[in-house]
């Protein structure tokens, strides 16, 4: 498999596919597919991806989202009840729900996905969730308490009170398309900040344990001039193991390349980096090894927050999606190969002498 990995990327530079990825990229897309009634609404698996340099990036607000407050923020046609439910990648829940009688008023649900034991959480969201949220959005939302049964953050959002410049409400209607990674990211946004003013005290170097997927996490080890972030990456699928093993190789050997000399420096080690001594058993049982990044504070001024914020905590599902991306290819090239194979076996075969027939209708083969 892994020459295999190696055979279909040739030519195509350090952890890219050929040049013929990008004429498959509109199949191997997500389409955003999904099934409309008063009670439901399911997106599989996510929303639009953006492509940036080759490589596909997932975009931090839901399309989903964006579609039902530009509905009813813009809509001049009788408003309708709204109650859907949907899922993104890595089993967060939404629950959008809006009445007739009130069509400015939505209300606005969110569940995470179970986290492991050894992260902080507190009313069971992510340290800081509240405050992250409360200073993102303003007064156009309010967090309900207690939330709707089932979610961990309900807000209710008023559309009537967006502002009337219609480029400021698309902005603040993309960051609320954007809770996801306002609530998940929202400790590690705080470790990031103190970095960018260098407020990080010079002995807090202790480990901090983040909600990366379902049952997993991530650590990050916040210095005075850096901040350390490492992935135990886990994959169910051996072949996924092997495809993830050469990715994360590969992407490691990128960072030295010229056009990515200002990146962040990246490590990718099969068993765990120092900076994880002290963390629990189970989060060091990693089949694809682990993947560090150091951030230091040219990596996070300014508008490269948020930015940096939402790749590393949607980095397992960037690595996965980028897998069956692969894969998808790999199948491709090889259903390709064979075809080629089929037809250069069938032009080698002997073309079989028809009989002739007379006049009289006696059939007979010419002699050689």
């Amino acid at each position: 498999m892994r020459a295999l990995w190696h055979a279909c990327t040739k030519g195509g530079g350090k952890g890219a596919l050929p040049e013929e990825k990008n004429k498959l990229l509109p199949l191997q897309q997500p389409q955003l597919q999904h099934q409309l009634s008063q009670q439901q609404l399911l997106v599989a698996p996510t929303s639009l991806v953006k492509v940036e340099s080759a490589m596909i990036l997932l975009p931090g607000a839901s399309r989903v989202l964006q579609q039902v407050l530009l509905s009813r923020l813009r809509s001049t046609e009788k408003p309708l009840e709204v109650d859907f439910h949907l899922t993104e990648f890595d089993d967060v829940r939404y629950h959008i729900k809006a009445s007739a009688k009130e069509p400015k008023q939505v209300l606005l649900s969110i569940s995470l996905p179970q986290s492991p034991p050894e992260t902080v959480l507190s009313a069971g969201l992510p340290f800081g969730a509240i405050e992250a949220v409360k200073g993102a959005f303003g007064s156009v939302s309010q967090v309900v308490d207690p939330p709707e049964n089932d979610y961990h953050l309900t807000l209710n959002v008023d559309v009537g009170s967006f502002p009337t410049d219609e480029g400021l409400a698309d902005q603040l209607i993309t960051k609320l398309a954007s809770l996801r990674s306002v609530v998940l990211g929202a400790p590690l946004r705080e470790i990031l900040k103190h970095l960018a003013t260098k407020t990080v005290a010079p002995d807090a170097d202790r480990l901090v344990a983040l909600m990366h997927r379902p049952r997993e996490s991530y650590f990050v080890i916040p210095q005075a001039e850096k901040v350390t972030v490492v992935f135990p990456m886990r994959f169910k699928d051996s072949n996924d193991v092997i495809l993830g093993t050469s990715f994360l190789q590969e992407f490691m050997e990128a960072r030295r390349s010229p056009g990515l000399s200002t990146a962040p420096p990246c490590v990718w080690s099969p068993s765990p980096p120092l900076e994880l001594k002290g963390a629990p058993g189970q989060a060091l049982d990693a089949n694809a090894g682990f993947v560090s990044f150091v951030i230091f504070p040219r990596h996070v001024e300014g508008d490269k927050l948020d930015k940096s914020v939402w790749i590393l905590s949607t980095f397992y599902a960037y690595v996965s999606y980028h897998i069956k991306c692969s894969k998808a290819f790999m199948h491709t090239r090889m259903r390709r190969r064979v075809e080629t194979l089929i037809q250069v076996l069938n032009r080698a075969k002997p073309e079989v002498e028809k009989e002739k027939k007379s006049m009289s209708g006696r059939s007979f083969k010419r002699a050689v």
